[in-house]
């Protein structure tokens, strides 16, 4: 562990958003949030203990408990004591709303009688909150919608103006009870960073990191957005940095939006492995991740029968709505005998290991977390070159790119890897060195080096 002044990270109280955090649930997204935790914790942050990570989903307090443990025995968090959610806490005290949330709340603001709502109460039943229930809106977040505030003897006293108002309490109320350093807010969520950026303590930086693509199909660079990304850009230079998982994305929302908001690029942290080459199979393919409809395994699986590589089979690792089309779809081919659905693996790096390609067709990505991991253990990668974050890594070595949605040249050059093996081994040797980029170690100086300059800063929302 370092200290703030040895690895260079200010001297702040650090608080990381992010509307849930669930065992398996939001892929990539749970698990770069939790890495960036620990990098911060590993940094010294709470003397090792890691910031505050904070939550809003409105789940039961022993779904919370089951979480953090299961947190706890994969070691995804320095310390689970950290792990905090609103409604917990907001139902601490026992008997109605925790004592901070009934001083936020104003008589003044009362549920309409046309609103639905769901009550929230307490581990021994007693109501905490009622939120509005905004059906089929993905705005719901930014409705104004009195959340009605419980007292201990079940009544209402009061509401504050929608979710915004009842996660503004809390995060005012923690705020509260912290000295006079900076506090850096890392929001790694964008309807919470829609919520929160008009927060104007003067202590408050706020770092908005990105998950995801911005847009839509044909997921060109000048594709259409929807509205939530169109608005969420539109709020950008509010926060005091912008941190994007690749460059390439941050070029292209530059290009087309201006650099008025303050644009960084910290790749999310994926830690080295010490690869199996020993277990590795010859001629297996292998596809790995979610079975949707953007990951197009259909068009990886007819690649693969049109490589017709002699001795090769493919593995499907992941689970997902499309299972039944891609089971439909191989005994359509006649392919049962070289593609194997697998189902979900607990040990993906096994899979990594044994596979002698793995192959992606994905239609888009947010950040490149499973093509890094290949190269970690030495599988070379054929894919589609697709935004965002595949080109970034394959470009340097390590795998083979073709224009995305071309199955034939996505078969050619599977085909080429299968058959040279010369390739092969130069491909498989030169993967764990670029993954290197994305190394805890470059990601933390990267992330320390936004953190010191936004710390050193005005808030942008003075």
């Amino acid at each position: 562990m370092l200290s703030g002044a040895a690895s260079g990270r200010p001297d702040a109280e650090y608080l990381v958003l992010s509307s849930r955090l669930i065992p398996g649930l939001d892929g990539g997204y749970t698990i770069a949030t939790l890495a960036r935790a620990r990098q911060l914790a590993g940094a010294g942050v709470a003397e090792g203990a890691g910031p505050q990570l904070l939550t809003f989903d409105p789940g039961t307090i022993a779904a919370h408990a089951e979480h953090r443990e299961t947190f706890r025995q994969r070691g995804a968090v320095a310390d689970v004591s950290r792990l905090r959610n609103l409604f917990d806490e907001a139902g601490a005290d026992g008997g109605g709303a925790a004592a901070w949330l009934r001083a936020a709340a104003d008589p003044g603001i009362v549920a309409r009688d046309d609103i639905e709502y769901r009550t929230i109460a307490d581990a021994a039943g007693n109501p905490i909150v009622a939120l509005p229930v905004i059906s089929g809106d993905p705005d719901w977040h930014l409705s104004r919608e009195a959340v009605q505030i419980y007292d201990a003897d079940g009544a209402v006293v009061g509401g504050v103006a929608g979710f915004g108002g009842l996660y503004m309490a809390w995060l005012e109320h923690i705020a509260a009870g912290l000295d006079a350093r900076p506090i850096v807010v890392i929001c790694e969520s964008r309807q919470l960073g829609e919520l929160i950026a008009p927060w104007s303590d003067p202590r408050v930086r706020i770092i908005h990191t990105i998950h995801t693509i911005h847009l839509e199909a044909p997921y060109t660079a000048d594709a259409p957005m929807n509205a939530l990304w169109t608005r969420w850009l539109s709020l950008a230079d509010r926060f005091d940095a912008v941190v994007w998982p690749t460059a390439t994305q941050r070029d292209d929302v530059v290009a087309r939006f201006g650099g008025s908001a303050h644009h960084a690029v910290v790749p999310n942290p994926i830690p080295a492995v010490s690869p199996r080459d020993d277990l590795r199979e010859s001629g297996l393919v292998v596809v790995l991740g979610r079975l949707a409809p953007g990951k197009r395994v259909d068009q990886a699986i007819r690649a693969f029968l049109a490589a017709d590589v002699p001795g090769t089979r493919m593995e499907i690792w992941g689970g997902g709505p499309e299972q039944e089309h891609l089971a439909a779809l191989i005994q359509e081919l006649g392919a049962n005998d070289r593609i194997v659905l697998t189902g979900y693996t607990d040990d993906p790096g096994s899979v990594l290991d044994r596979a002698a390609v793995v192959v992606t067709a994905t239609a888009f990505e947010g950040q490149p977390l499973s093509i890094v991991e290949a190269l970690l253990h030495g599988a070379p990668v054929v894919s589609y070159d697709a935004r965002y974050g595949i080109r970034d890594v394959l470009e340097q070595g390590g795998g083979v790119l073709v224009p995305g949605g071309d199955v034939v040249a996505l078969g050619e050059a599977l085909r080429r890897v299968l058959v040279d093996h010369e390739l092969r081994t130069r491909l498989s040797a030169e993967g764990p060195a670029v993954a290197a980029a994305w190394s805890p170690e470059r990601s933390l100086a990267a992330l320390t080096a936004v953190i010191a300059d936004v710390v050193q800063r005005p808030s942008r929302r003075g």
